[in-house]
């Protein structure tokens, strides 16, 4: 190969490269802005719209993250979006919008068939730890696992102890959570919300916890 060709090949494989981060470029600014037409252009050009951003997120994160509704919407409804995406923190997309007390956007992932039950930290954990009480109705109406274990076994009833939720905490216990589990640090609810400085839930979730060993001989 002559090293004429050798510098053309090296000069189109450079503009390429060019065009395709200004391409992403163009298309996470879209999302920033919430700029819906220009996201749908750049996708029917045939721009993948589960490509990251330099800090590990997906359109459909980035979004979410950026309130920009009509983006969410757009790429949840997408077939070629993967509504299960997680970033560089394996956070899902449904994760976000419980965590942001979306729930319009958890709906419509749901509806689109998005993992309730991700593997560790779950939207239930999220939805737990803000006091999204609605989306936690919603999540465990979906099947989500109400005992779910974080990688260092914290549950959801942990986060929102921790978080001081009353609401949550009552109506997860209502649904049949556990309170007397304990995570790798021995901590069980009741510790999270003593922790927490709440020591009226901590009561009320320690009585719990003594009525779950009692019920089921623990």
């Amino acid at each position: 190969m002559s090293v004429l060709r050798v510098i053309s090949l090296m000069m189109a494989f450079a503009v390429t490269n060019l065009a395709c981060a200004n391409t992403t470029e163009d298309f996470f600014k879209a999302v920033q802005i919430d700029d819906g037409r220009g996201v749908r252009a750049l996708i029917e050009r045939g721009f993948d719209p589960n490509t990251n951003d330099a800090a590990g997120d997906s359109g459909l994160i980035v979004a979410i993250r950026n309130d920009a509704s009509n983006v969410a919407e757009l790429l949840i409804a997408d077939p070629k979006v993967d509504p299960d995406r997680t970033n560089a923190s394996l956070e899902t997309p449904m994760m976000l919008a419980a965590y942001r007390n979306r729930k319009e956007l958890v709906e419509k992932l749901i509806a689109r068939g998005a993992e309730v039950n991700h593997k560790g930290w779950t939207a239930l954990h999220y939805a737990a730890s803000v006091g999204s009480v609605e989306i936690v109705k919603l999540l465990l109406d979906s099947a989500a696992y109400i005992d779910a274990e974080s990688p260092n076994q914290t549950t959801p009833l942990m986060m929102a102890a921790r978080s001081k939720q009353h609401e949550v905490c009552k109506l997860l216990i209502e649904e049949g959570a556990d309170p007397s589990l304990i995570n790798q640090r021995d901590l069980a609810a009741a510790d999270f919300a003593a922790r927490a400085g709440d020591t009226e839930l901590a009561e009320v979730l320690k009585k719990d916890a003594d009525v779950w060993r009692q019920k089921h001989r623990r």
